[in-house]
């Protein structure tokens, strides 16, 4: 799922202007309020196209969506996110047509978005997935756990290599990793819902509504978490088996 953009700071840069002291100052303040104004409306700009980009890749109108994703690329070329967008967009729309092209796009997209914004967690994410998508998933281990390596003290790319072991069934390996992302960082929603989504595909569904409770006290905003819970309470109250269809989608 995209990201709505991050307003990025802009600094106008006033040239020196020798002239009477008084004139130069309302000289130097029209230039400043100018170039504040112009810098602005492109943020604005570039905001309100990604956010326009945003509904229509949640309807599904992904070629629409593109659409206002470069449109915001060529308003304000300094906000990773646009990048990070672009990407999902290509790579939905690559995906559904088996267009390399367009794979291609997205994965040179989601490498933008990396080289401006290093620790950019969501294209990371996109970016493994996509490269498990087109049959490397070395690539993909690989470029989590280089992240790991370059930032040791992130609990992030660990949680992100629990998924993506999960997806080859190598839930073992994906518990170690989750546990020490929530050594790191007790207070980490994410690593408590992939705890709680670990602790559901083993069976322990006690312990996973209680991971997915601790998520939830972190952060509220994840409804997705409050169904889930309803379900496995349902559930264990009938004392029905839980066959788990989809991991929940959590919010940075």
């Amino acid at each position: 799922m995209p990201t709505l953009v991050k307003n990025t700071e802009h600094h106008a840069q006033v040239p020196f202007a020798t002239r009477k002291p008084a004139a130069s100052r309302r000289l130097l303040l029209c230039i400043f309020l100018l170039g504040i104004a112009t810098l602005t409306g492109c943020q604005l700009g570039a905001k309100n196209q990604n956010s326009r980009g945003v509904a229509m890749y949640q309807q599904g109108r992904y070629a629409e969506a593109l659409q206002y994703f470069e449109q915001a690329k060529v308003t304000d070329a300094a906000n990773p996110d646009t990048y990070y967008n672009l990407a999902s967009a290509y790579h939905k729309l690559g995906t559904a047509s088996k267009d390399p092209k367009m794979i291609d796009n997205a994965e040179r997209m989601y490498n933008t978005c990396l080289e401006m914004s290093p620790n950019h967690v969501d294209c990371y994410r996109g970016l493994s997935i996509l490269l498990v998508d087109k049959g490397q998933p070395e690539k993909g281990f690989t470029l989590l756990k280089d992240w790991a390596i370059k930032n040791p003290g992130l609990s992030e790319p660990r949680i992100e290599l629990a998924r993506l072991h999960q997806e080859f069934n190598q839930n073992k390996v994906a518990e170690q990793y989750l546990n020490e992302a929530i050594a790191m960082d007790p207070n980490n929603p994410r690593a408590w819902a992939a705890k709680g989504r670990s602790r559901e595909i083993s069976g322990d569904l006690m312990m996973a509504v209680q991971n997915y409770e601790t998520s939830l006290a972190l952060n509220a905003s994840q409804p997705e978490l409050y169904q889930r819970i309803g379900a496995l309470k349902v559930r264990l109250s009938q004392n029905v088996p839980v066959n788990p269809t989809g991991p929940p989608t959590t919010t940075r």
